[in-house]
């Protein structure tokens, strides 16, 4: 389909599993005019050099954060179903709703190729793992797992594009410069200091306004993008949705057109490797388990997350700041000997201080500096205040995945109070699950979710700037593919009910 011009109905920034799913659910609609703009390469042309190597060689754009599908297109692909777990949007739709809206995206992946066995579905196993976490202190959130595999996500993703290559205009490696506001952009705008003392942020009704809220339409209305080279592209509805790698961008564009914005939390941890033979009692029957825990020392929440059975431990490159991942396969030719799992320490920051991606990328930056981009620590040399060196490792029983990661130590690169709170749930976890909390199990770091600063919305995840909508993990709004793609719906069906010409 071909626009008229460079004008469009309704133009999406981002092409990850939110602007994707808004692009699906408006190529539905016939004659609608629709262009997608993604920063990064189409999938098929997607390299990353670590991926072999396991060193970061710091592309200039990164192919495993930023491409068609998003950061999340290299990940193990994992579709998390539950409503706990995920993001927040559930603070703009009901507990209905967002159950009708992860049916509505879980039966849209498997159109496109995603496997139709569930983990975690049984719900006496879940009770049962739940009653044995408890007994530790550890809380297990009920979340079925539909798993894609590394490999597999890449075909879905594919087929998604191919799909829709023939129904809206995309193009790729084309970065937005800047979101064109009709009504002229007001003057730059200082952060609004109360929504830093907000707990989260709130979305705004359309009805009568509490003080500090806003309406669509109270800062005009969109009217196009300009992309970075110079080309503009007009359209009444912008759908923007830049995944992480674009959050900063995004929060930048938000403060120029007077939008508040709140920061959300940010969480700093390891990326855990034991030998699988630990964790599979409990991964071949719910895949992921979610752990919560509340820790003995300092009471801060930690959690498990994005575990990857047989899987590898990787990199990803977030600017100047390399941090590590996990990914696995769903081929069994590619498995391998260990599982790997994020432990991740939760912070909210509140007055004075409002950077918590920068606070994140610091304490990455430290340990790149330490570590040429990712320290590996056996657990028992932390405990004993030993730095991990070669031989150490070598005479472990768990072979790294990583193999470019430096031996080190992590206490030079975290906060204590990070170190002491990941121990603790290794402690609680290694009671639930033996072997877990062993000497030789390894610690990587570090790793960081960056959840961006969340935009104000209303319920259809409409900025006070009618026709501009925030969506996905860029947006602050979700954090995994599901509520990502949800929200992708969600923004996709307001602009369509709203009369998108």
């Amino acid at each position: 389909m071909t626009s008229k011009g460079n004008s469009y109905d309704v133009i999406i920034v981002g092409g990850g599993p939110a602007g994707i799913f808004a692009a699906l659910e408006l190529a539905a609609k016939p004659g609608l005019r629709v262009l997608l703009l993604e920063k990064g390469a189409d999938i098929s042309r997607r390299r990353c050099p670590a991926r072999d190597t396991g060193m970061c060689v710091h592309c200039p754009t990164c192919d495993i954060t930023t491409g068609w599908g998003g950061a999340g297109a290299f990940s193990d692909g994992k579709l998390t179903l539950g409503t706990e777990v995920g993001g927040w949007l559930g603070d703009y739709v009901d507990n209905d709703g967002l159950r009708r809206l992860i049916s509505d995206v879980d039966g849209i992946w498997r159109q496109f190729g995603a496997p139709d066995r569930l983990y975690g579905e049984t719900g006496d196993r879940h009770e049962h793992w739940a009653d044995l976490a408890a007994r530790q202190g550890l809380r297990l959130v009920r979340s079925p797992v539909r798993h894609l595999g590394t490999e597999r996500s890449v075909s879905v993703l594919a087929a998604m594009k191919s799909y829709l290559d023939t129904r809206i205009d995309i193009r790729t490696d084309c970065a937005v410069a800047s979101i064109i506001a009709a009504d002229g952009t007001p003057p730059p705008r200082k952060r609004a200091a109360a929504g830093h003392a907000q707990p989260m942020a709130k979305p705004y009704s359309k009805g009568p306004r509490a003080a500090g809220e806003g309406a669509a339409g109270d800062l005009g209305r969109v009217a196009g993008v300009v992309t970075t080279d110079g080309t503009t592209y007009e359209a009444p509805v912008v759908i923007a949705a830049p995944g992480r790698e674009g959050s900063a961008w995004l929060s930048a564009e938000a403060e120029r057109l007077g939008i508040d914005l709140v920061s959300n939390a940010v969480d700093i941890g390891v990326r855990v490797e034991v030998p699988a033979v630990v964790t599979d009692i409990i991964t071949d029957e719910l895949y992921e388990p979610k752990l919560l825990y509340t820790s003995r020392h300092f009471e801060d929440q930690v959690r498990t997350f994005c575990v990857n059975p047989r899987g590898e431990v990787c990199t990803e490159c977030w600017g100047d700041a390399v941090t590590v991942n996990g990914h696995s396969y769903a081929d069994s030719a590619n498995k391998t000997s260990n599982t790997n799992f994020a432990l991740l320490v939760s912070t909210r920051f509140t007055v004075p201080f409002k950077e918590p991606l920068a606070y994140g990328k610091s304490v990455a930056r430290l340990a790149n500096m330490l570590g040429k981009d990712i320290l590996v620590q056996r657990l028992g040399d932390l405990r004993n205040g030993h730095r991990t060196t070669a031989e150490r490792l070598r005479r472990g029983i768990v072979e790294p995945t990583l193999k470019a990661a430096t031996p080190g130590d992590l206490s030079f690169a975290l906060p204590y109070r990070h170190l002491r709170n990941l121990v603790d749930m290794l402690d609680a976890m290694d009671a639930l699950l033996p072997g877990v909390g062993g000497r030789d199990t390894l610690l990587y770091g570090v790793e960081v979710k960056f959840y961006s600063s969340r935009l104000t919305l209303d319920s259809d995840l409409q900025t006070p700037v009618k026709g501009l909508y925030a969506v996905g993990d860029g947006a602050g709004v979700t954090r995994g593919l599901v509520q990502a793609s949800a929200a992708g719906l969600v923004a996709a069906r307001a602009a369509r009910a709203a009369g998108a010409r």
